[in-house]
């Protein structure tokens, strides 16, 4: 009786089984365009960020590389709200994630935002001593905004925190990428699913 209406249950849930990876698509579109945006509108301090060697990503062939990813995340992005190829856009994307998380992101961490308190701040493989001194520097900076500014007005909209820039949104949409990777647009609800259907 259990298992014959847990089977029944979930045979009926399979209806909706096009809501995860719609929600995954419209969470990761909105970030990948923004993403691609922002290196269309600074494309020239993007391509010296990603050619310099000194303070930069020091990146064979800068220009190639930054339009490759300007490119990935804008059509990607566009793909991924339509549930266009979805399977397909999902791989130049990860590897788009996978570089940011290496190149850009690992040296300080896991975390994204600041957490001293965070044992991902404290253990061996993320150990990153400027997130273990943030709490120190937040106070202070806290301190002084009570004292010299409009403390309530400037918190109105949320606390400060102190950013981090660890690998954390990088692997995650990294995650999200792989999923649907392997899963698709979704059914009834991706351009994938319905060329499929008109396809065949």
């Amino acid at each position: 009786m259990l298992i014959s209406l847990y089977q029944t249950t979930f045979t009926k849930l399979r209806l909706f089984e096009g809501i995860a990876p719609l929600l995954m698509r419209l969470y990761l579109a909105p970030v990948m365009l923004q993403a691609g945006w922002n290196k269309v509108t600074n494309f020239d301090s993007i391509v010296t960020w990603f050619g310099n060697a000194e303070w930069g990503l020091g990146l064979p062939f800068p220009t190639v590389m930054a339009g490759l990813a300007t490119g990935t995340e804008l059509i990607g992005g566009a793909l991924l709200l339509a549930g266009l190829l979805t399977r397909l856009i999902s791989i130049p994307l990860m590897i788009t994630m996978l570089v940011a998380a290496l190149s850009v992101h690992w040296e300080n961490g896991w975390l994204a935002i600041a957490d001293s308190s965070s044992w991902l701040a404290n253990g061996t493989l993320f150990y990153n001593p400027s997130v273990v001194e943030a709490a120190e520097k937040l106070d202070a900076a806290k301190s002084i905004l009570q004292q010299h500014g409009n403390y309530e007005w400037l918190t109105s909209s949320g606390n400060f925190v102190i950013l981090n820039n660890g690998v954390e949104f990088a692997i995650t949409y990294f995650i999200m990428l792989l999923a649907l990777l392997f899963i698709g647009g979704g059914r009834f609800v991706s351009l994938d699913y319905w060329l499929k259907k008109w396809i065949n």
